[in-house]
């Protein structure tokens, strides 16, 4: 039994290694240097996924280098993958919520989108990004009082802006009221 262990470990290493090696040779990662390639990293964290097909951290790795690169429909099977089951590290799944939502959108999967961002704010209740992304959605599908309404809300919770927070009430009355004549 010992043995298995070690086994399992060292499986444990390498995967974690392997997975440390795909990200550094991202465009711009610490120590991918002048010769950082973003198609290079997708090669090998499509490797990676064939290799590790359950594993939710790569799924999520692979999903962002496809986003990254512009392919985003290829990245959306790593996503649902990547959100099929927990395990993956809170911050991550956070992003991915935020990346496969944005990608159904892009792709003109709307609902898709709309049920993606929703999901993601039962999990990260009131979260700013994530309703961002969802106001744009909520504009590409021709509801825009609630899309501006959600903009101003998050533009009156967010911003350090001095002006903006002396007008706070009222900009999160009126985005909830934009249509009001007095």
């Amino acid at each position: 039994m010992v043995v298995h262990n070690a086994s399992m470990t060292d499986s444990s290493e390498r995967r974690d290694a392997d997975l440390a090696a795909a990200l550094a040779l991202k465009a711009g990662s610490p120590g991918a240097g002048e010769t950082g390639s973003d198609e290079a990293a997708r090669v090998a964290l499509l490797n990676l996924s064939a290799r590790y097909p359950d594993d939710v951290e790569i799924a999520y790795q692979t999903a962002a280098i496809h986003d990254r690169l512009g392919l985003e429909a290829e990245a959306v099977p790593f996503y649902q993958a990547a959100l099929s089951r927990p395990g993956l590290p809170e911050q991550d799944r956070h992003d991915a919520f935020v990346g496969f939502g944005s990608t159904y959108r892009v792709l003109g999967r709307y609902s898709d989108a709309l049920a993606t961002l929703r999901r993601g704010l039962e999990e990260f209740p009131g979260d700013p990004v994530l309703r961002t992304f969802l106001a744009m959605v909520l504009y590409n599908v021709g509801d825009h009082a609630d899309a501006v309404g959600a903009l101003l809300k998050v533009l009156a919770e967010t911003s350090a802006d001095r002006d903006v927070q002396s007008f706070r009430r009222a900009i999160e009355f009126y985005a909830d009221n934009l249509d009001l004549v007095m």
